[in-house]
């Protein structure tokens, strides 16, 4: 026969959810409402007592906002950025600031803490409990510590300094019992605060101008050192500064070269035009000449040929071209004309003098200006020396300019009232009229639900550790199973609940007393019954629950096994397995978990109003369970890993053969009986105890047994 058995993947928290009994939570919860309500009327009253009789405190609330106050007249040439100054952790930072040992001595001795009972523990005379502490060493006396360290802790506990949500305004909170006081605090702490900042400001500025001033005067020194050796270096090498801060030698090779470029200028120009007028005398033109034209000589000379020209052309209307007068101011003008040929050829000759004379100037400005060069070229590394030599001057003198403004900055804020804090005190603590400890209404409301809740959850923990109400144990858990007779399947899981009390009150009295015996079944009183069945069942393997059989002959009326079942599972966690009939209303049971085709979370059912757990045979009929004999035995291991005990219900008619594996696997067996004189009873007690070594016991409903009579004194139970 081949089955194979799934294993349970759902989650316990899920599982245990679903199958939770409310009702008989809620049916608890009602039968102990006293319990419940009680506690909490009580904690309504002592709640509303308490906050009535305890002292109010009052809390005095000041507003501080960060930010930079300084301007150009407090920092010449800044301007702070309050907003980017103050970020979260500079918040955060003033805020311990404000929560300073310092500061706290500072504001209790202005505020007037010391001598006052209420934070001064050295006021008034010590209590007799206060006085025998101090003398077994257990605590010191007041007068041991300063008065401000007295109060420091009570300070600190009345003191509450935190920021404004997301902004840059910090609040102070102080609290004592008198409203006076609380306000008085808050707004000496904001003071006290902003005085302490603007001390340390000044303090940063005074000992930034001590510190400027003993470092300007040796840097005042550098400086002139620095100056001497720049005028020392030039003298010695001749590097003179002229205009435009240049040096001599370069002026003098710039000076020669704007004159080198003058005179070729003088020399091109006067050969371009001795060049003009000879063109000019040679052409006949030579009036046409600038220079000619504009010589005063010229200018006579020209005036006298008009004239000469004028009479000889008035003489020789009347006299012949070979006339003396005639041939004599011919004579005249000609000498005229060589008079002005000349001229020109003086202007000629004094323009080709000209650029001689400026060829040779163009010849000595090129002299001097190659040698000026060399001159230049080699004053170029004494220049380079020199202007390292004014660089570091430089560099030092802008260093003692920058110093100087910082002193004077410095000096300028070291005076009272100009370095004000940053922050201000944007809102001020006013006495406040209303306590703020204890709220009376908040402190009742949460003392009564708190104590109800706990009242509440104790009951339903109470009655889930009793069992009702809790969920199903844990199913076990199996692995898959081949052909009968393959490798032998165990059970994965671990029994998961503890063994109670009320369980070891019943398993633990497992003694072997008998093969055959008989019990009486007595509702009234239980315990005493269920030991009897704990006594005449074997002591199972470790960590295993007992199995029992149980076999239904009972008449009418009688006893059922599932009864039995129920008072163990009011005591402890207890599963029946029902064989005896087929009549499982079509729903998946035992044959369908020996079959692969559910898993024990599908089969387990609740008995409704009951903490028993009981499993049908299934569709497939309880012939198809005693058929998988192995796969039967495997299932009753993870029952008994998981439960305190075990159930299995037969019926007394069965045939041996079914019954035989069955009773090999027990730790005891019952028969129902129902009452006396039952031989349909007493013939299965036989047949079973043939099958099994485990004790088996008939067992008797107490009311019908007290009807007949009672069996005779020498009778005794007979042993198989």
């Amino acid at each position: 026969m081949t089955a194979a058995v799934g294993i349970d993947a759902r989650d316990d928290g899920e599982r245990r959810g679903e199958m939770l009994d409310l009702s008989a939570l809620w049916a608890a919860i009602k039968r102990h409402k006293l319990w419940i309500l009680g506690p909490t009327l009580v904690a309504l009253a002592l709640s509303f007592v308490a906050v009535n009789i305890v002292t109010p405190r009052y809390t005095g609330e000041a507003r501080i906002l960060l930010e930079s106050r300084s301007s150009f007249y407090t920092l010449p040439g800044q301007a702070g950025d309050g907003a980017a100054q103050f970020d979260s952790e500079a918040v955060q930072s003033q805020v311990q600031v404000i929560m300073s040992r310092d500061l706290a001595r500072e504001a209790i001795k202005r505020i007037g803490l010391v001598g006052n009972s209420e934070f001064d523990s050295g006021a008034g005379a010590l209590s007799t409990l206060r006085k025998i502490a101090v003398l077994v060493g257990l605590g010191g006396h007041p007068a041991d510590r300063s008065p401000e360290e007295r109060v420091l802790e009570k300070y600190f506990d009345r003191l509450l300094v935190y920021p404004v949500g997301r902004s840059r305004i910090v609040s102070i909170e102080f609290t004592s019992r008198d409203p006076a006081l609380a306000a008085k605090g808050a707004n000496i702490i904001a003071e006290t605060y902003l005085e302490f900042q603007e001390a340390a400001k000044a303090d940063n500025a005074r000992s930034a101008s001590a510190w400027l001033s003993s470092t300007i005067e040796p840097l005042r020194k550098r400086v002139a050192e620095a100056d001497a050796k720049v005028e020392a270096f030039r003298s010695a090498n001749g590097l003179f500064a002229g205009p435009n801060n240049t040096s001599l030698d370069s002026q003098q090779l710039s000076d020669l070269s704007s004159q080198l470029s003058q005179a070729r200028s003088q020399q091109s120009e006067a050969q371009a035009k001795a060049g003009l007028i000879r063109d000019a005398i040679k052409q006949g033109r030579t009036f046409e000449i600038p220079d000619v034209a504009n010589n005063e000589l010229v200018r006579r000379l020209i005036e006298q040929r008009v004239t000469l020209r004028a009479q000889i052309a008035a003489e020789s209307r009347s006299l012949l071209p070979g006339h003396p007068r005639i041939k004599e101011l011919s004579a005249q003008l000609a000498d005229l004309e060589g008079q002005l040929r000349a001229a020109a050829e003086r202007t000629v000759r004094t323009l080709e003098n000209e650029a001689k004379i400026a060829g040779q100037r163009v010849e000595s400005f090129q002299a001097a200006l190659d040698g000026q060069k060399k001159n230049v070229s080699s004053s170029n590394d004494s220049e380079v020396q020199l202007r390292a030599l004014e660089r570091e001057s430089r560099t030092l003198r802008e260093q003692l300019e920058q110093y100087m403004q910082r002193y004077r900055e410095a000096v300028a804020r070291d005076t009272l009232n100009a370095t004000p804090a940053d922050a201000r005190i944007v809102s001020r603590a006013i006495e406040p009229t209303e306590p703020s400890f204890p709220k009376k209404v908040p402190v009742v409301l949460v003392a009564t639900l708190a104590t109800f809740l706990i009242a509440l959850a104790t009951v339903v923990t109470r009655e889930l550790l009793n069992g009702r109400g809790e969920p199903l144990p844990n199913a076990p858990r199996w692995v898959p199973v081949g052909p009968s007779g393959s490798d032998e399947a165990e059970p994965q899981t671990p029994r998961a609940t503890p063994e109670t009390p009320r369980r070891e009150r019943v398993a633990g009295l497992l003694t072997h007393t008998g093969r055959l015996g008989q019990i009486s079944l007595d509702r009234e009183h239980p315990d005493e019954t269920l030991a009897e069945i704990a006594e005449r069942t074997q002591e199972p393997k470790r960590g295993m629950a007992p199995i029992v059989l149980v076999l239904d002959a009972g008449g009418e009326g009688a006893t059922r096994p599932v009864d039995l079942a129920e008072l163990l599972a009011q005591r402890c966690r207890c599963v029946l397995l029902d064989l005896a009939g087929d009549d499982d209303h079509g729903e998946a049971g035992f044959s369908e978990l020996l079959a692969g085709e559910a898993l024990f979370s599908d089969i387990i059912m609740r008995e409704q109003g009951s903490r028993l757990h009981r499993i049908g045979p299934g569709r497939a009929g309880r012939q198809a369970v005693f058929a998988a004999s192995d796969l039967v035995d495997v299932a009753l291991d993870a029952l008994s890993e998981t439960y305190d005990w075990v159930l299995v219900a037969a019926a007394s008619n069965d045939e041996s053969a079914m019954l035989e594996p069955l009773a090999g696997r027990i730790q005891g067996g019952l028969v129902i009986g129902g009452h006396v004189g039952n031989g349909h009873a007493l013939e299965a007690a036989y047949r079973l105890s043939e099958l099994t070594a485990a004790p088996v016991s008939i067992v008797l409903d107490a009311e019908r047994e007290a009807e007949r009579p009672l069996p005779k004194a020498d009778e005794e139970p007979v042993e198989a």
